[in-house]
């Protein structure tokens, strides 16, 4: 069956090694569009963080979605939320134990904004801020209210420490929420049903297409969820083995314009 929904992850995907859209990948996105193919832009950030992005690709209105905060959220482009796999408080308490027993920083993530609860911020927590466009709030945890909406909490440290805390990482803790390391300085939990897979299956159903009709392209471990959903899963040239393997086809590298190569190549057939 033909591609109607093509799935794309940001950072190490869509964007190059600048951290920038390339004029090809915009090409290529608008050219699918036209077509009547939907992009969805699937990633960790908040919508706040994909916004910039969408605004070059001229995406925008109620009939336009993204799937944010790893898939704990999916949400049409006006703002109304689809669906939402949210932490409780005691998950809060849980990871940020956690994140103090494997010494590493910790920060959570709500709609507006990102809790630290390390004095001595992280030089990703500042990285994070800038890159999802949401301001930084230092709490201690006695300060933070039991029915705050949390949508992911996050390990967050120097690449040495998050590989060391994912090898140390307790077996029943990954059993009871989705833990994924998405970068090299990040590990993500989350609610257990909240993955860019299970994000992407339910989207899909809304518009009431299915696997065989959606393409999905990513490089890390977050991505694997929705490489293995997607009727045409993906990897980039840059991506880990794990999603190479998962994937039915491998495109080229970020820096090379991947996302590019993969839609005209295997979806309009341009070259």
């Amino acid at each position: 069956m033909a591609i109607k929904l093509i799935a794309i992850d940001i950072d190490g995907t869509l964007l190059n090694e600048h951290n920038q859209l390339a004029k090809a990948t915009i090409t290529a996105i608008s050219k699918a569009r036209q077509t009547g193919i939907k992009v969805v832009l699937c990633t960790g950030r908040p919508l706040s963080g994909v916004q910039p992005y969408l605004d070059q690709l001229n995406i925008s209105g109620a009939d336009e979605y993204a799937i944010t905060f790893n898939g704990a959220m999916a949400q049409n482009l006006d703002g109304k939320v689809i669906a939402h796999q949210t932490l409780t408080y005691d998950d809060f308490l849980q990871t940020e134990m956690i994140a103090r027993k494997l010494g590493v920083h910790y920060q959570f993530e709500t709609m507006d904004a990102i809790y630290a609860f390390n004095r001595d911020l992280s030089p990703y927590s500042i990285g994070e801020s800038y890159l999802v466009r949401l301001p930084i709030k230092f709490r201690s945890p006695e300060e933070i209210p039991s029915n705050l909406v949390i949508s992911k909490a996050m390990l967050v440290d120097f690449p040495k420490l998050i590989s060391k805390a994912n090898t140390n990482f307790p077996q029943a803790l990954r059993d009871q929420l989705y833990v994924v390391q998405s970068e090299p300085f990040f590990i993500e939990m989350m609610n257990k049903n909240a993955n860019k897979g299970n994000a992407l299956r339910d989207l899909a159903a809304d518009l009431g297409l299915k696997a065989e009709n959606v393409m999905a392209i990513g490089d890390q471990g977050n991505d694997l969820t929705m490489i293995k959903y997607a009727g045409f899963g993906v990897a980039m040239g840059n991506g880990i083995d794990a999603v190479k393997t998962a994937a039915k086809e491998v495109t080229k590298t970020n820096s090379e314009d991947g996302v590019a190569y993969a839609i005209n190549h295997w979806v309009l057939q341009a070259d």
